[in-house]
């Protein structure tokens, strides 16, 4: 969610019983304005909190001229200090799903370890060799974001367009979604590089506004059920929670630009999502 409007969009997304302290709250108030004049963003978004044992990780997203590409993620122990995350990249992505398991300790420069026997050659021949893989607490943090960000980061249908060139911007002229409209899953999208929509047939593609319709809707995930939708203070503020991320709220208010998502949970995937639908 933008930190200019951190403040009250939080109090949409609490439903759930986790927010953020007063303290907390004017902290990251203050530290975001600084964050995004000394790396120059466009705007910072608050992305969220993962829970650790010893210390919480607080995270903060940049955002440059194109809202789609080269975001950069920070996080915060404190709500003041801000570290840069590395680029999540494949090879670290596969070192951190061998090698870190469990719940995150709060410590960066913690160390993860696995060791894994491979035997090389063929009959009298072959030799056991250990090959260990080593990661740090830095690089699954990276990790955890980029895939809750490809996985649940969610955007309402018209709040971004689509130049020609391929850039993706605000769209200042939406005013959100009518009511009706915004109690309907498919007119919510996934804010990362579509992947369905490439597998759509050209006639189906003829019927979509490229302006708008460049992103994939959560209406076609599988499995089938892993979002909850549900409209709260009388039906004028529509709440999206992911079963996938357990811990990952989207609001939007239908009929003004406001939305926005917060992830607050424990950073693992939710396995069991199968045997609960």
């Amino acid at each position: 969610m933008d930190s200019d409007s951190l403040h009250y969009s939080l109090d949409f997304t609490a439903g759930n019983g986790l927010t953020l302290s007063s303290e907390q709250r004017a902290a990251l108030q203050t530290s975001l304005v600084i964050l995004k004049r000394s790396y120059k963003f466009s705007r910072v978004l608050f992305w969220g909190k993962i829970l650790g044992i010893k210390c919480d990780y607080f995270i903060a997203q940049g955002v440059e001229e194109d809202e789609m590409k080269k975001n950069k993620s920070l996080y915060s122990l404190n709500c003041l200090d801000w570290h840069l995350l590395p680029q999540a990249t494949e090879s670290m992505t596969a070192d951190v799903a061998l090698a870190a398991q469990g719940r995150f300790t709060g410590d960066p420069s913690h160390e993860y370890e696995h060791t894994e026997t491979s035997t090389e050659g063929e009959g009298d021949e072959a030799t056991e060799v250990e090959v260990t893989v080593k990661v740090n607490e830095a690089s699954r943090l990276a990790t955890t974001v980029s895939n809750i960000d490809k996985d649940v980061s969610v955007v309402p249908r018209g709040a971004f367009t689509k130049s020609p060139s391929g850039k993706v911007q605000i769209n200042r002229s939406f005013g959100g979604l009518h009511p009706t409209e915004a109690a309907k899953l498919r007119n919510y999208l996934h804010f990362r590089e579509p992947v369905n929509l490439k597998k759509k047939s050209i006639l189906k593609m003829s019927e979509l506004n490229p302006a708008l319709d460049f992103l994939d809707p959560l209406s076609e995930d599988i499995p089938k059920g892993s979002w909850s939708l549900q409209l709260e203070r009388g039906g004028t503020v529509c709440v999206l929670r992911s079963l996938l991320w357990l811990g990952l709220t989207f609001f939007h208010v239908p009929q003004t630009p406001q939305h926005g998502y917060i992830y607050m949970g424990d950073g693992l995937i939710n396995l069991d999502l199968p045997f609960m639908l």
